[in-house]
């Protein structure tokens, strides 16, 4: 048996629930104090680190008799992260010591800024968080913690995708809590993408219930797009890139001519990620962004749900641009009026769907836009 000192996001007792697969009234958990240590958030992430700091005290939650399962689920959670368990005495509230062990993060790996708060991060973070934690320990058994911490990025974008989704308006000709009946649920493969697959019935047109079918999934997560255009010039930009499932479909035209488009990370919104992603990838700075759609565009099979945008800028002022190199990107941009834009809609030369989208509501909406700049 273990006693741990839990200073940070698993000080969440919902999500340390999760973790280890019991609940929290089974857990001998009570407060605790780590003087000469402070919890601090770290910069640009949304979770904190613990360091020495004379005269500061961590606060945190003693947890005893976690067993070697606890451990082995606790480390599988932690460990791909590089956090190390190391002992230490933490100060209960009747002012006793007792000895413990922290996961303390390797030296020097994070830069941290002010004081950790967990109710502020809870009210932000902290659903993202549970929805991701149900991910990373579907695979506990199956992947290694190295493997969850090279998908982590993409399970948390997956996880906000999700919270979205929850947070769409409901149907309201379907009570899901009645007409969709989930009999399993496996997530049977995880990568920068993910395969989920259920079991399940829906409730028919009929009023029947379906039998029960299983389907697949795509898990993707939300994506912004972006059409420059710049409406003085009537011009558009476009980017190339070479994409792998289209090449892997067997299509002999894998590199697309599409929109400027990019995954949105957690906390951020569509419309940020669309500036973000125009400066990265084509250099433009985009004036104002025109909603277009917000569609799912396969939802078939993908999951991905995608906002799409008119960005308005100055096509005469583009520096930079290419993609992230960190990203596997190599992106090249192209110019065209919007007349050669429709050319190539017409000629059905574009295989990219927010692209043919995007032109058709430009070619809606151009005239008010062109309205002072001509």
């Amino acid at each position: 048996m273990a006693d741990l000192f839990f200073f940070g996001t698993l000080r969440h007792i919902p999500l340390l629930e999760l973790v280890l697969g019991r609940s929290g009234d089974a857990l001998k958990a009570r407060s605790a104090q780590l003087p000469g240590h402070g919890v601090y958030q770290v910069v640009g992430q949304p979770f904190p680190a613990i360091e020495e700091r004379q005269g500061a005290t961590a606060d945190g939650v003693f947890v005893q008799d976690l067993s070697a399962a606890d451990l082995d689920a606790l480390n599988f959670y932690e460990g791909g992260f590089g956090y190390e368990l190391k002992p230490v005495a933490v100060r209960l509230a009747d002012g006793s010591y007792a000895e413990a062990e922290v996961y303390f993060p390797e030296p020097g790996m994070w830069q941290t800024a002010d004081p950790w708060d967990l109710e502020v991060w809870a009210a932000e973070w902290g659903a993202l968080s549970l929805r991701a934690a149900e991910e990373v320990m579907a695979y506990y058994g199956r992947k290694s913690a190295e493997e969850i911490a090279e998908s982590f990025p993409a399970i948390r974008r997956r996880a906000a995708s999700w919270l979205a989704g929850q947070a769409r308006p409901a149907d309201p000709e379907h009570d899901l809590t009645k007409d969709v009946i989930v009999h399993s649920h496996t997530r049977a493969y995880l990568n920068f993408f993910a395969m989920e697959e259920m079991e399940l019935q829906f409730r028919r047109y009929d009023g029947s219930m379906s039998p029960v079918v299983h389907r697949s999934a795509a898990m993707a997560a939300l994506a912004s797009v972006v059409l420059p255009y710049d409406p003085k010039r009537d011009q558009v930009l476009l980017v190339e890139q070479f994409r792998a499932p289209v090449y892997i479909s067997g299509d002999s035209r894998p590199w697309m001519w599409e929109p400027v488009a990019g995954l949105v990370d957690p906390g951020e919104t569509p419309e940020q990620a669309a500036v973000r992603e125009a400066q990265e990838e084509a250099g433009i700075s985009v004036q104002r962004l025109e909603p277009v759609a917000q569609v799912y565009p396969s939802s078939g099979s993908l999951t991905e749900f995608v906002h799409i945008f008119i960005g308005i800028a100055d096509l005469s002022d583009v520096s930079g641009g290419g993609g992230l190199a960190g990203e596997g990107e190599d992106i090249r941009s192209r110019i065209i009026s919007y007349d050669a834009l429709m050319e190539g809609i017409d000629a059905q030369t574009y295989q990219d769907m927010p692209l043919v989208t995007a032109a058709l509501w430009l070619s809606r909406h151009r005239e008010r836009l062109r309205a002072g700049h001509s």
